[in-house]
């Protein structure tokens, strides 16, 4: 089954011409490229007139494998809770990225929480957003779409680690990218203070910290879940370090200041 755009025309330009153009300027952002393979990538997800700078920068520095597991946050409450898209392909306009079918079904049978599921995903845009960034970085990208609403820190460990094991048996390397926005809705100067207090722990790559602290601090990282359970897959395969690649608030480009969201662009490798 193949998944159209839902936000197209809204969070970024649905003329594939004008699109190619705004993403290769983002990326073309990015500093030097990292030389070891990108285990993990976590970019926002918002309009592209706020998040894409922040986007484009991180994505344009990883070193991303040719297969993509993508995880995002459940914003519609539907499907199931590590819902995965098993086959077809998504479209973004101009082109498409496969599901990597082979990595689906082996993430399938690793855990019984995973479970092939495209509800979750039909009114989702957190994944839908970056695929552009995907495509213009390799049109020949394969990808494994996963929604995450799991609410629990230990069945978040034990899927994450489920999906580290099989991401490090399979033959072909893989990355992981994360699809998260940080604070919402707050002041300009909280929303630094927050977000610098929940990329504290996944800096020093510790996920039950991260998934502790954005719980008790009440941060409204809307991809807690997710990299939490990333966190713990790129642990299982060998992350030894996190770099802050970009960070900015929605303020910087609408001019308020006092209701922003936060971007962050973080490589672990």
């Amino acid at each position: 089954m193949d998944r159209h755009p839902i936000v197209a025309g809204r969070f970024y330009d649905a003329r594939p011409d004008r699109l190619h153009a705004v993403v290769d300027g983002f990326l073309s952002l990015a500093g030097k490229r990292q030389q070891e393979p990108t285990l993990l990538a976590m970019v926002p997800h918002a309009g592209y007139v706020f998040s894409g700078e922040v986007c484009g920068r991180t994505l344009g520095a990883a070193n991303l494998a040719s297969i993509v597991v993508l995880l995002g946050p459940n914003h519609t409450g539907r499907g199931e809770r590590f819902a995965l898209w098993p086959d077809g392909a998504w479209l973004v306009p101009g082109g498409s990225l496969a599901v990597n079918t082979a990595l689906a079904e082996a993430l399938l049978a690793a855990d019984p929480g995973i479970k092939a599921d495209t509800a979750a995903h039909m009114g989702e845009h957190s994944l839908e957003v970056v695929l552009p960034f995907l495509h213009r970085l390799n049109p020949d990208t394969t990808i494994v779409p996963v929604c995450v609403s799991l609410p629990g820190l230990e069945s978040l460990e034990r899927v994450g680690r489920a999906m580290g094991k099989v991401l490090a048996d399979f033959p072909e390397p893989v990355s992981l990218v994360v699809s998260s926005d940080m604070s919402h809705y707050i002041s300009h100067e909280n929303a630094r203070k927050m977000d610098g207090m929940a990329l504290e722990p996944v800096m020093t790559l510790e996920p039950a910290k991260l998934y502790e602290t954005v719980r008790s601090q009440g941060i409204t990282m809307c991809g807690v879940l997710p990299m939490t359970a990333g966190l713990y897959a790129a642990r299982e395969l060998g992350a030894t370090h996190a770099e802050l690649v970009a960070y900015a608030t929605s303020g910087e480009a609408s001019g308020d200041f006092e209701q922003v969201v936060g971007y962050a662009g973080v490589l672990v490798r």
